[in-house]
């Protein structure tokens, strides 16, 4: 047999069934073309760490506990891709401080965006804004100020810090898998805010592993390369790691600053060693 008839025996089916579909779309009752696919019910966003803050809440007096601000914690690695759509790390961190301090309960002063605020003072300021039928009255003092301010960045991104793999070619197939380590690092800082002390500082890091596994068939037909694949990669979320160790460091600092026991709250997490990571 010719690789032409071949070809035509093997993918013949394919093209008729291809060739009775239509492409034209039409909306439903609702205005909508398609279903989206997606049916995962949303859930709370969780670290192994965040059972730590549930639990410290627990250890906080509340009416004597400082008010904290969240400043600006940025990302400074550097990394960025225009393959992959711009920046490689969150750019979300102080937001994931907040959401950390909040599980704790700690009070929290809004210090990160203040623009509708500002915006409201000034057409307060202006006799614009009414509360109520009356103008909005300007008062002194009206404003919550901060004990402490949360500062600090993402400061490490390395790639590939090591990395095994296996590849098995025979006859016309092949196997292969591949596992890689990178790491993201941070580091924060708790100050004062009216003395400008630096209260404390940690620098944490956190290992991320991807995994590829994948198995392929190919065939020379004639001049033509057919080849069939089936593959699986897998990478451990670096953002929820990033989250992971911002909640470790504010479960730690507010250990440090309102003395609480540094034994309280802390998790059994396993270790890298008890989750080996095979080919």
């Amino acid at each position: 047999m010719s690789s032409r008839s071949r070809i035509s025996a093997l993918f013949g089916p394919v093209f008729l069934v291809l060739s009775a579909c239509s492409v034209t779309m039409r909306p439903d009752a609702q205005g909508q073309y398609v279903t989206p696919i997606g049916t995962a019910p949303v859930i709370g966003n969780e670290t192994p760490y965040s059972k730590a803050l549930t639990c410290l809440s627990d250890h906080v007096e509340r009416k004597t506990a400082p008010r904290i601000a969240v400043g600006a914690i940025t990302d400074y690695t550097g990394k960025y891709s225009d393959n992959l759509g711009g920046r490689r790390v969150t750019q979300g961190a102080s937001l994931m401080a907040i959401s950390a301090l909040d599980r704790i309960g700690l009070p929290l002063v809004e210090r990160l965006d203040t623009a509708v605020a500002t915006d409201e003072l000034k057409l307060a300021n202006n006799n614009l804004i009414e509360d109520d039928g009356a103008v909005r009255d300007i008062r002194p003092a009206s404003v919550l100020g901060s004990d402490l301010v949360l500062l600090g960045g993402i400061t490490e991104l390395n790639y590939n810090i090591g990395s095994s793999a296996v590849d098995l070619l025979a006859g016309n197939g092949g196997f292969g898998s591949q596992v890689y380590v990178m790491n993201v690092a941070i580091d924060l800082r708790l100050v004062e805010t009216q003395s400008l002390r630096v209260v404390d500082v940690v620098s944490y890091q956190k290992q991320i592993i991807g995994r590829e596994v994948r198995a392929g068939v190919f065939e020379f037909f004639g001049d033509h390369l057919f080849d069939l694949s089936v593959s699986e990669r897998a990478l451990e979320p670096m953002q929820m790691a990033v989250r992971a160790m911002i909640e470790k460091a504010v479960a730690d600092l507010t250990r440090t600053h309102l003395q609480i026991d540094p034994e309280v709250c802390v998790l059994d997490l396993e270790t890298p060693a008890s989750q080996p990571q095979t080919l």
